[in-house]
């Protein structure tokens, strides 16, 4: 019998919300050799620990995609609150770095109450995870260390519509009824094909290359999910549940 997608994803990987220091540690390392020894966004000099952390990731939800069979984090995604408990205000990264680009209605939207408000952020996935052997850009980095079946690979395009499905899936458990991104301009373009309509909130701008700020509303996120989509973010949603639930004891 023929697996669907998601039957497949759930055979071969699992995700879940890091709630651990352990936890978050694989996040960071993560990161760490996606933004720093790939790509080259953030100068491995400022993490002499190998591990790619900021000021947000204290007050951020993080979620991690593991690899069942080897234990190897394969990417790892955020979801940063604009409030905190007692709706204290707490800066999004895109209002700290990139603020210039957010078009006035944004701007208005980020100057309210705030409330329900939050920003997708630092998703990585790892080089690994990305390219099938027969691919050599190093754009999307190579295979190395690990051996998969073709099942497997022809898993990996899906990682990162994964990691935003699970945003969707955070977003709505921590009631942030809109979230902000910043994004290569082929991103919302490929997520569109999932159902994600991220609508631009601003301008262009060079930041680790020509980005832009986009937004979308978590209830429209998950209307709009293609229908061969629905069935992995239930997956996606059951495999998270256990871990929301652990966090919701110990917070």
């Amino acid at each position: 019998m023929t697996l669907s997608l998601a039957e497949n994803f759930n055979e071969y990987f699992c995700v879940s919300l890091a709630i651990t220091e352990e936890e978050k540690l694989e996040a960071y390392k993560t990161r760490y050799r996606v933004y720093c020894e790939e790509f080259e966004y953030e100068e491995k000099e400022n993490f002499t620990s190998e591990m790619e952390k900021d000021d947000f990731d204290d007050i951020s939800y993080h979620c991690l995609i593991t690899h069942r069979s080897s234990g190897y984090t394969a990417a790892c995604v955020r979801l940063v609150p604009a409030t905190l408990r007692d709706n204290q205000k707490a800066v999004l990264p895109l209002e700290k770095y990139c603020s210039k680009a957010l078009n006035d209605e944004s701007l208005a939207l980020l100057g309210g109450e705030r409330v329900g408000l939050g920003e997708i952020s630092r998703l990585a996935v790892d080089a690994t995870f990305r390219r099938r052997e027969s691919e050599k850009s190093a754009r999307f980095g190579n295979l190395y260390a690990l051996q998969f079946d073709e099942a497997e690979k022809r898993l990996f395009p899906i990682i990162a519509v994964s990691a935003f499905l699970a945003t969707t899936v955070l977003a709505k458990h921590f009631q942030r009824e809109k979230v902000f991104a910043m994004m290569e301009p082929f991103l919302p373009r490929l997520l569109k094909r999932s159902g994600f309509n991220f609508v631009k909130a601003g301008e262009d701008m060079d930041y680790h290359g020509v980005r832009a700020p986009y937004v979308i509303e978590t209830n429209a996120a998950y209307e709009g999910i293609k229908p061969e989509l629905k069935e992995l973010y239930d997956v996606v949603y059951q495999q998270l549940l256990p871990s929301l639930e652990k966090y919701s004891k110990v917070a």
